[in-house]
């Protein structure tokens, strides 16, 4: 593996139309990043949605993308790679790699095949403390969740350094410390997609 590499995405923010949406503005840079030109409004549009409480429940974001996407004015949250993948897999039918849970070695390995990495992570990109997380009682059960959640697309890395594009900035190539942001990566489970 190589000591370092840097990918020259193309970044998209997710601002105006998509305050909440991290997640399908990152997968929309992947995507194109692949061949396939799709934009996050399409995403948006598509991608698998369950209300934010339901019944006594919150959603799941397991599930799909749990409340409003696109106003501050109505609650809402996120979406994990489960829906994301599934989403993925309709514009690059049996291509997309979800290898969640894997260790960061996994998405170095990618970045070396020259293919960009979908994440979810801290907003902070490093731990969160636990005054941060709350527990959603969902269908499915208790789950902890936190309003400092967040997706960027990761481009790069080198012996200090994570380098990624962020939804929330126009810059290609942010960086944050690699340490921090493999920690921050993990709580929220190692959640990786690519190609």
């Amino acid at each position: 593996m190589k000591e370092s590499i840097l990918l020259s995405v193309p970044n998209f923010m997710q601002f105006p139309e998509l305050p909440r949406g991290c997640e399908v503005t990152s997968l929309a840079m992947l995507l194109n990043y692949a061949g396939v030109s799709v934009d996050k409004l399409t995403l948006a549009n598509e991608i698998t949605k369950v209300p934010y409480q339901q019944d006594g429940f919150y959603g799941n974001p397991h599930n799909g993308f749990v409340g409003n996407m696109y106003t501050y004015n109505h609650p809402g949250l996120s979406v994990y790679n489960e829906a994301v993948e599934e989403l993925a897999h309709k514009y690059l039918p049996n291509q997309i790699d979800n290898f969640s849970g894997e260790d960061f070695n996994s998405v170095k390995k990618k970045l070396n095949e020259g293919k960009p990495v979908w994440v979810i992570i801290g907003s902070t990109y490093t731990f969160l403390p636990e005054e941060h997380w709350e527990t959603w009682n969902t269908k499915e059960g208790e789950i902890k969740i936190t309003r400092k959640v967040h997706s960027v697309l990761v481009t790069g890395y080198d012996e200090n350094n994570v380098y990624f594009n962020d939804p929330f900035f126009p810059d290609q190539n942010r960086s944050a410390h690699l340490k921090d942001f493999v920690t921050s990566w993990t709580q929220f489970g190692s959640q990786a997609i690519s190609y």
